[in-house]
């Protein structure tokens, strides 16, 4: 099936504080020379906070990870569960019409959407609220129909009830998600045939749906302010505002939250601490060039971790040659690293010892690699 960009596109496109700090911390999961690895979760993101996938989005995406362009649409555009048009500001929803649903009454469901949202997948409907797609199998065949809205399953559908959710959600109610004859998971619709103990011992909604319905999430889309946005891999969570807490280590032996989730909520430190990396430094513009000099520009993809596009950038900031980079002060480091929309590249991948060895024409085991041709990550 051929995917294309909506004609309409807005104007730009920018992670909220607290996205954007998700954002980059997904980044750091990845071995250096590996951000491109982010991509989807990335894309995933940005989709959930527009509602779909838009070209500035896109891009905006691909400059994070230093990415041509084409690399990030080539993504977007081959995993159906991206959005590439507007849809429903509400709900969009999505009928598994694989065999098991289908045998079950899919078409029905299908015939509902035609007649109360669109008359086709990834129309809109008229006040805007509202759109659907058919997909392929979403994994409940047991509890067949059934659609996926957002995160949520709604399950044992019949056409008469899916047309009351439908209206519900256009009424600005919430339909509780999971089974909508009252079946608890998968078992017999005529009831348990075992294990009936079972029965009477369990919460009114099975884990996913009692979630869902505790806190208040179903059919929301992510849209970072759910918090804390945790970082195990380093330690450290985030704040509301999407910055990161001063802590740095999970709570030890923490006791489990209403949901049974372990919680790890970093403790913020109160002692003075040394400064370090993350504090906040001073931004100073470096000495720039207008033009490359007399004897050309050098070859900025000789230090690891820059490639075409981000030299491109370079040059468009007034940086065209290795001695420039190799006198950088913390303050100017910190002024081009705003300016690169990807905090901490400079000092990760060593830019100035590289550029000093290089603007001295000596060589690092990178541009050796890189002159002779060899395969190199950037």
């Amino acid at each position: 099936m051929l995917r294309r960009l909506h004609p309409d596109q807005p104007d730009g496109f920018a992670f909220s504080p607290a996205n954007l700090a998700w954002a980059e911390a997904q980044i750091t999961k990845y071995p250096e020379g590996r951000q491109a690895s982010a991509i989807i979760p990335l894309l995933w993101r940005a989709q959930e906070q527009e509602g779909w996938l838009t070209r500035p989005a896109i891009e905006a995406v691909a400059e994070m990870l230093d990415l041509a362009y084409i690399r990030a649409l080539e993504v977007a555009s081959f995993y159906f569960m991206f959005q590439l048009q507007p849809v429903g500001s509400v709900a969009h929803i999505q009928i598994c019409g694989t065999t098991s649903c289908m045998i079950c009454g899919a078409e029905d469901l299908v015939a509902v959407c035609r007649e109360k949202i669109a008359p086709k997948p990834h129309q809109l409907s008229a006040d805007g609220t509202m759109s659907w797609e058919e997909v392929e199998c979403l994994g409940a065949c047991a509890n067949a129909p059934m659609a996926q809205i957002g995160k949520d399953y709604y399950e044992d559908l019949t056409a008469e009830r899916f047309a009351e959710m439908l209206d519900e959600l256009a009424a600005g109610k919430v339909p509780t998600p999971g089974s909508q004859i009252g079946r608890f998971a998968s078992e017999p619709a005529s009831g348990l045939t075992s294990l009936k103990e079972f029965d009477s011992g369990h919460t009114k909604y099975n884990a996913s749906v009692q979630l869902a319905a505790d806190i208040g999430d179903t059919i929301k889309r992510i849209d970072g302010t759910e918090v804390p946005l945790i970082t195990p891999w380093q330690g450290k969570a985030a704040n509301a505002d999407g910055k990161p807490s001063a802590a740095a280590k999970p709570a030890a032996a923490a006791p489990a939250d209403a949901t049974g989730v372990v919680k790890q909520a970093a403790q913020a430190q109160s002692t003075a601490k040394p400064p370090s990396a993350s504090d906040p430094v001073d931004e100073q513009e470096p000495a720039m060039l207008s033009a490359a000099r007399s004897d050309g520009a050098d070859d900025l993809k000789l230090l690891k971790g820059v490639g075409p596009k981000l030299e491109q950038t370079l040059n468009a900031l007034g940086v065209y040659h290795f001695d420039q980079i190799a006198d950088w002060t913390e303050a100017e480091v910190a002024w081009v690293d705003t300016r690169l929309k990807f905090k901490g590249r400079i000092e990760r991948d060593g830019w100035i010892d590289q550029a000093r060895t290089l603007a001295d024409g000596g060589e690092t085991e990178f541009s050796k690699a890189k002159q002779k041709g060899g395969k190199t990550e950037q």
